[in-house]
């Protein structure tokens, strides 16, 4: 039966309404006021950056690549409006003094489309967006990298250009790796380091463009400034830049279900625990054993339970969380993603003027094998490499010219491939 609660496309209506063809350079405006010092101090009015989009519109672009997550793309659609709204009035030199920038916290297991929904979001919106995984950086920069790095990529994939890495887009994935439940816990630099060190980066900090460990890029710096070659800013501003950090959070459900059922107890007289259980199983609304139930109703004090330092979670305001994907979802992204996986495998045969056919009841067999992986639309991958793994060794040489992709060949493919063989002889 269909999850009525997945977000599949169309319930969104048309993928493509609303949606700019792409993002155009208006002429530059005059500053309409002069900038106030402080904390949300406006920039220098900008040629290279303007946003005329609406929640809906990104939220349909998002729907022609991630199947599903309607709830995410709702807030992380709306999260991204209200700060491109504020960066365009900033750089159009308006004052926005009381602005809280809105940084995100997505939680959701692996291969539910986490990473694919910020980059296709930056892709719409036209600024530079890094990736990395918390897990490569330390406290002290000198064991794993420094969380400054970020930034200084951002600057690099701008194409060295400050105004428009002023305003891209950070992602650190694998950041409930930085969860620190058990202090002391034998790392030579902490996960509480690290997300002290982030602290300065997600609301309003000065990076060195150069990192004071890089000797070489000192060297580089020192040289082109004695050849009068020196770069026009030599440090990058982060009030303008979005954050957007994620995690698997594994465990942080059991969390929530012993604080739900701990509350219910509490309003009890007796009976303790039994008693709460009993109550929760007679309330249709409380699915103590629904995970995605449970992390929509996650809270901060969850959260720092976890092992995420409080000033760490209080600049992620913007937290939802991205269900797992059923055998239903698996099947639509094959069939209705822009980025389905058929479409690289439809390539590959290509190059070999192959031409592949995907039956539904194919796609429909490859998703029941993908669900059972239990890595989301990462297990897709898994299940496509392995049924078309001989047909990609053995046909490049052969006669066959096209084939067709169904559930028979997808149960059998190495019989599948020696009935196509046979009859091309």
């Amino acid at each position: 039966m269909k999850n009525t609660l997945s977000g599949h496309p169309e319930t969104l209506g048309p993928v493509t309404a609303g949606v700019p063809d792409r993002i155009k350079t208006p002429p530059a405006r005059r500053a309409e006021a002069a900038p106030k010092p402080g904390v949300a101090e406006t920039a220098a009015p900008s040629k290279v950056f303007h946003f005329d989009l609406r929640p809906q519109a990104i939220a349909r672009h998002l729907d022609r690549f991630v199947i599903g997550q309607r709830e995410a793309k709702k807030v992380l659609s709306v999260a991204l409006c209200d700060h491109f709204q504020h960066v365009r009035m900033a750089q159009e030199g308006k004052s926005t003094p009381h602005y809280q920038k809105q940084n995100v916290l997505l939680l959701g297991p692996t291969g539910v489309g986490k990473t694919h929904l910020i980059r296709s979001a930056a892709e719409l919106i036209g600024v530079p967006f890094v990736k990395a995984d918390a897990t490569k950086f330390s406290e002290t920069g000198y064991v794993g990298g420094d969380v400054d790095d970020l930034v200084r990529d951002l600057y690099r994939r701008s194409g060295n250009d400050p105004k428009k890495a002023e305003h891209g887009i950070i992602y650190l994935d694998e950041v409930d790796k930085l969860a620190t439940r058990m202090p002391g816990a034998g790392r030579d630099v902490s996960g509480r380091g690290v997300q002290t060190n982030l602290l300065k980066l997600m609301e309003d900090g000065d990076i060195p463009l150069v990192s004071p460990n890089d000797m070489t890029g000192q060297l580089q710096t020192a040289m082109a400034a004695m050849r009068g070659g020196a770069p026009a800013v030599d440090t990058l501003n982060t009030r303008h830049i979005l954050f957007i950090v994620s995690g698997a959070f594994s465990g942080i459900a059991d969390l929530i279900r012993k604080r739900l059922l701990l509350s219910r107890e509490v309003g009890t007289k007796k009976g303790g625990r039994k008693l709460a259980e009993a109550q929760v199983k007679r309330d249709p609304t409380q699915r103590l054993d629904d995970v995605d139930w449970l992390l929509a109703r996650m809270t901060t004090p969850d959260l720092i339970e976890y092992g995420l330092e409080p000033e760490f979670i209080g600049r992620l305001p913007v937290r939802v969380a991205c269900h797992g994907l059923d055998e239903e979802d698996l099947f639509d992204v094959l069939r209705k993603s822009e980025s389905s996986l058929i479409r690289q495998y439809e390539q590959a045969f290509a190059a070999y003027d192959i031409q592949v056919e995907f039956r539904d009841d194919g796609l429909r067999r490859l998703a029941q094998l993908a669900g059972a992986e239990a890595t989301g639309a990462r297990g897709l991958m898994t299940i496509c490499e392995r049924v078309f793994r001989d047909l990609k060794f053995r046909l490049p040489t052969s006669r066959v010219k096209q084939f067709t992709v169904t559930a028979s060949m997808v149960d059998n493919p190495v019989a599948e491939l020696r009935k196509l063989l046979a009859a091309k002889r």
